[in-house]
């Protein structure tokens, strides 16, 4: 990597770590909010999903503009809204506040992926590996988050753990403002030097640029998304709760202290991921996108029919079906955020990220909710089998992806 490469990866990945720890710190305050406020886990589960559904809806302006303005600014504001937010959650009287508080954690946190992914893909000559230290550092943030959230509760309230998280986001905000880079110096090279779309600057570029989008095989890769973002808030957002379900993982007592082993299954879960993201990314520059795409979602849907029985049977295997459902679930995701880089004109690569984030987070914050209901009114099997046939669907249009490559 060139200097402006790895600049801009320093970036990004910062960038990235931090919007995933706030992310996936969530599901670890979601147990102390059920103690703390009295709602079930659908109405739970119900106000988290608009938090992040709204994470997933503000990826399409948030594309726009990244095309339109650029993606430092765009970082920034992230960093600095999400710090906000929290700021707001550490203090939240109600269940009512707490709601506001996530939903503008998720307004500022949506602008994050298209621009980052932007960055990357019109930025850095060396592509693949670029999005494989961007996954690489999400996955950092979405296990050490958790990680860091845990240890801090074993001291601080839930209200001073939410607000010490806050520190980190505004430092990053502070170097997306100083950091001076090129933020198109790779698209010849990385998309060939072929003639590019304009940015969009109107709805009629809006809407002549998606329809432009979905006419081709981006149309099967938002399909996958949409799958993509189902199954991971579906199987993430109550999966603490859900591990601590099982008989290997009751709690203990150590020094006085209460300890929960189901959230350090849950933290190695996502540390295993990290793995997952590096292979993915490898993968993405050396296997046709829809053969990943029918392989690994294959696999998923197999995890999700099989987890209920085999957590059910002792510690280890409980232990190896988590290592192997980290792995394949961040591993699919450089794989189709590669596909979008493939199938998709740089003038508007924001744009297509926009959609693929309005797909995976928006329209997948629906996961969340349905978790939740599935929780409250069935049980981890109706959770489990709902996600194994969101699984069969991505691997499916995986297939029809690689007969069209």
């Amino acid at each position: 990597m060139n200097s402006n490469d790895r600049a801009i990866v320093g970036l990004v990945t910062l960038a990235h770590a931090m919007v995933h720890t706030f992310e996936l710190s969530i599901p670890i305050l979601m147990i102390e909010w059920l103690d703390a406020f009295p709602v079930t886990k659908a109405t739970l589960g119900i106000i988290v999903g608009a938090g992040y559904a709204l994470f997933g809806i503000g990826a399409l302006p948030g594309g726009i503009l990244a095309d339109a303005v650029g993606s430092r600014r765009l970082i920034a504001f992230s960093l600095g809204g999400m710090a906000a937010a929290f700021l707001l959650v550490s203090v939240a009287p109600s269940v009512i506040v707490l709601a506001i508080a996530l939903m503008l954690w998720g307004i500022a946190g949506s602008v994050y992926h298209p621009s980052g992914l932007t960055l990357i893909s019109k930025g850095v000559t060396e592509r693949g590996d670029g999005l494989a230290y961007h996954g690489i550092a999400g996955n950092l943030g979405t296990a050490l988050g958790p990680l860091v959230t845990i240890l801090l509760l074993l001291v601080f309230d839930w209200g001073t753990t939410a607000a010490l998280l806050v520190v980190p986001a505004l430092v990053g905000a502070a170097v997306a403002l100083r950091i001076d880079v090129d933020e198109t110096a790779a698209v010849e090279v990385t998309d060939g030097g072929t003639p590019q779309a304009e940015a969009v600057t109107s709805l009629s570029d809006f809407l002549v640029d998606a329809r432009g989008l979905f006419v081709g095989g981006f149309v099967l890769v938002f399909g996958v998304v949409m799958m993509s973002g189902l199954y991971y808030r579906g199987v993430l957002t109550f999966l603490p709760d859900v591990i601590a379900g099982f008989d290997a993982m009751s709690a203990t007592s150590v020094a006085g202290v209460t300890m929960e082993p189901s959230r350090y299954v849950y933290v190695g879960l996502l540390m295993v991921g990290t793995a997952g993201q590096y292979v993915g990314g490898t993968l993405s520059d050396r296997v046709r996108p829809g053969r990943g795409i029918l392989g690994a979602y294959g696999v998923l849907a197999l995890l999700a029919i099989v987890f209920v029985p085999i957590a059910n049977v002792g510690l280890v295997p409980l232990l190896v079906l988590a290592a192997l459902l980290g792995f394949f679930l961040f591993m699919v995701q450089p794989i189709y955020q590669a596909a979008v880089a493939e199938l998709t004109p740089a003038g508007t690569r924001g744009l297509s990220y926009g959609f693929v984030y309005f797909g995976t987070f928006g329209i997948g914050a629906a996961g969340g909710a349905i978790a939740g209901v599935l929780l409250t009114y069935a049980n981890e099997w109706g959770l489990f089998l709902f996600l194994a046939g969101v699984a069969a669907v991505a691997s499916t249009l995986g297939l029809v992806l690689l007969t069209r490559e």
